[in-house]
């Protein structure tokens, strides 16, 4: 049995452990949550599959010459109770950005009660500050009102194929709140000398470049961190990565990316992170601008002919369309 074969007769019997590995529906199924919240492949449209050579990863893939902290660098919070690590002695909210204190000197990354629990707070939302959260070295519990992306996604996904032409799509069958954690972007982080070579033996490099997000959140050409003084690592989710790897774009998106700290010890490789920034009804596809934040001319440049043959047309027909994605 050939993996398409599989891929399209899922559930039958196979006799090779190596075409399972394979099956994107089989690396989905062995996902730590996919009992609670699953990803599902729908294609309605066509019998086009998932890429060959694509595997769905849960976490990213440190590739060679990328350095993590040794263990004697990593540290977390030493806060008595998990309602400490809303205030402002909380050491994993040091460096937060926030206009004032709340109650009880509580800082509000996250709200943690009520029907708007684990919804990041609206200045948060709407700026592009870091997010910075409790993790597995802190004296906290799992439950800390601090851990939201540290737990993970806590919402089903479909994956699509779009009606439109801009291939796979991804929507929740469930409505998602404005501020709700979605998931995060994982694939293989890899230096930046690395991202380059890629970029160079893509045919197009622009398609490439859909794929590679620069962790550079933090670069500091005068950081004490060596690590975030020179070019930033990136991290590519071309040919692995989770079901983030799919949304699309839109020039009026519903969710945005967010640098998301754990362990200061490795600010270099924070995570990034998915969060709705509008209320995102059942079964609406779940989109993020490519250039979010980015100075861009595109209008300038599609008056000049010579730069416009080389533009690419954005298909997200919103009613803010730039018109090319760049």
């Amino acid at each position: 049995m050939t993996f398409l074969d599989h891929w399209r007769n899922h559930g039958n019997p196979t006799t090779s452990q190596e075409e399972l590995d394979k099956c994107p529906h089989c690396q989905l199924l062995r996902f730590s949550n996919f009992e609670k919240y699953p990803v599902r492949i729908r294609n309605t449209q066509n019998k086009q599959v998932i890429p060959v050579g694509f595997t769905f990863i849960e976490e990213s893939i440190i590739r060679e010459g990328v350095t993590v902290a040794s263990d004697e660098f990593h540290s977390g919070c030493s806060c008595k109770s998990d309602s400490d690590c809303q205030r402002e002695g909380c050491s994993c909210l040091q460096d937060m950005v926030f206009d004032k204190l709340g109650p009880n000197n509580k800082i509000y990354a996250y709200h943690s009660t009520g029907s708007k629990k684990e919804l990041l707070r609206g200045d948060l939302l709407d700026s592009r500050d870091p997010i910075y959260e409790c993790h597995s070295g802190c004296s906290c519990s799992a439950n800390c009102p601090n851990r939201v992306v540290e737990r993970g996604r806590k919402i089903p996904l479909d994956l699509f194929k779009t009606e439109d032409g801009r291939g796979w799509g991804v929507r929740c069958q469930y409505p998602i709140k404005r501020g709700q954690f979605i998931d995060k972007y994982v694939g293989e982080i890899i230096t930046a000398e690395e991202a380059d070579r890629r970029r160079n033996a893509s045919k197009i490099a622009k398609h490439k470049d859909i794929y590679l997000f620069a962790l550079d959140k933090f670069t500091d050409p005068e950081s004490h961190d060596v690590r975030l003084r020179g070019p930033s690592l990136e991290v590519d989710g071309e040919y692995f990565s989770g079901p983030t790897r799919f949304i699309n774009h839109s020039c009026d998106p519903n969710l945005r990316i967010f640098a998301r700290v754990g362990d200061y010890a490795d600010k270099h490789i924070h995570d990034l992170a998915f969060f709705a920034i509008k209320d995102i009804p059942a079964e609406t596809e779940l989109t993020f601008d490519y250039v979010d934040g980015e100075d861009t001319d595109l209008a300038s440049d599609a008056r000049d002919p010579k730069k416009k043959k080389n533009m690419t047309k954005c298909l997200c027909k919103s009613p803010n369309c730039r018109g090319y994605l760049w």
